[in-house]
């Protein structure tokens, strides 16, 4: 069970991992000008200023993981999904920052 308040923790390996197993869709919360600028492979622009009116992606029995740019608009993010309903509640902790500082590729 979750609460509107319960933000769980994801490492960049933990992501790339079930990325790589496709267990996991990445949605990136960013404006869509960061995600142009640079952005983690297979991950989905669904922007903090537009989430509470946007469809979401397909998960397709695949968990939902929210990040940004240092963890701060995914958990917020993670609270939106939840009060629209939804069973979100992951995201990348730290952010695309923690993602690059462990040495993982991103697009630009």
């Amino acid at each position: 069970m979750f609460s509107l308040f319960t933000v769980k923790n994801l490492t960049p390996a933990e992501v790339r991992d079930g990325m790589e197993k496709g267990e996991i869709v990445l949605v990136d919360v960013r404006e869509l000008n960061e995600h142009n600028a640079e952005r983690i492979k297979g991950a989905v622009s669904v922007p903090l200023s537009r989430l509470e009116t946007a469809k979401l992606p397909d998960a397709d029995g695949k968990r939902i993981v929210m990040h940004c740019a240092g963890g701060v608009r995914s958990a917020r993010a993670v609270t939106v999904c939840r009060k629209r309903g939804l069973t979100v509640d992951h995201h990348l902790a730290g952010g695309i920052a923690a993602w690059k500082a462990h040495g993982l590729p991103t697009i630009r």
